[in-house]
């Protein structure tokens, strides 16, 4: 099986286009959204339209329960300004995506870890910033979820990691955003330091499952300029540098 994974569009339909059209050329028995798809200020009304005739095994993220769940004053401006430009018949389709989903029975699909969508799963955010989760956290978030591969996302960056189980964790990074800071649980920031789009391959052969994480090229300097008039000078700068100002 050879599995295409993507997390966190964010509404960034150019990374998106871009990102399909490399697993085009690569090829994919299935390919796989693990949430956070819409929030943004770029083109999340489009980028809904885009995938949802497509009928991608896809999960929720929490974006998308907060997009459903928040009024509209609790909302942060990314939620708000996706919830403001999405359809009736595009919020029906995130209100009936599952938290999680399991593609086979070895392979599990999850947006933060397998209890909760807020949670970093290879990343542990302490009072002084982000650090790589260690084995012995990653572990005890994996829990009792039986699956030979659990994909994440949630947090943007792509890591694997293998648990001594067995057991190998999987986050693809963001389709859509390279960076961003967060108060949740502590003030962090996340910069992958370069704009390029990014995904995953996991393909499974004799040996176990083969890793891929793949960083692709995009118009960037356009989905910067959509974010930029939409009042969102942090996403501009975000989306040209992977980084935050």
């Amino acid at each position: 099986m050879k599995i295409a994974i993507l997390s966190d569009i964010h509404g960034n339909l150019g990374a998106l286009e871009a990102v399909l059209a490399d697993i085009a050329r690569r090829g994919a028995d299935v390919t796989v959204n693990l949430g956070d798809i819409l929030s943004g200020p770029l083109r999340p009304c489009d980028t809904a339209q885009r995938l949802m005739p497509l009928n991608l095994p896809t999960i929720a993220g929490n974006h998308e329960r907060q997009i459903l769940e928040h009024a509209p004053e609790r909302m942060g401006a990314s939620d708000l300004y996706a919830h403001a430009e999405i359809t009736e018949e595009q919020r029906e389709w995130i209100r009936g995506l599952p938290a999680a989903l399991r593609l086979s029975d070895e392979v599990l699909m999850v947006h933060g870890t397998p209890d909760n969508d807020l949670v970093y799963f290879l990343e542990t955010v302490e009072p002084g910033g982000m650090r790589p989760a260690t084995h012995e956290e990653a572990l005890r978030r994996a829990g009792a979820a039986e699956a030979e591969l659990i994909l994440c996302g949630h947090t943007h960056v792509p890591r694997v990691m293998q648990l001594n189980d067995g057991r190998l964790i999987v986050n693809p990074g963001s389709v859509g955003l390279q960076a961003y800071d967060d108060e949740h649980p502590h003030p962090h920031k996340v910069e992958n330091h370069t704009p390029h789009a990014r995904y995953a391959i996991a393909e499974r052969d004799g040996e176990g499952w083969r890793v891929e994480l793949i960083a692709v090229p995009y118009d960037w300097r356009a989905a910067s300029a959509i974010a930029a008039r939409n009042g969102r000078p942090d996403w501009a700068y975000a989306l040209q540098t992977g980084r935050m100002p």
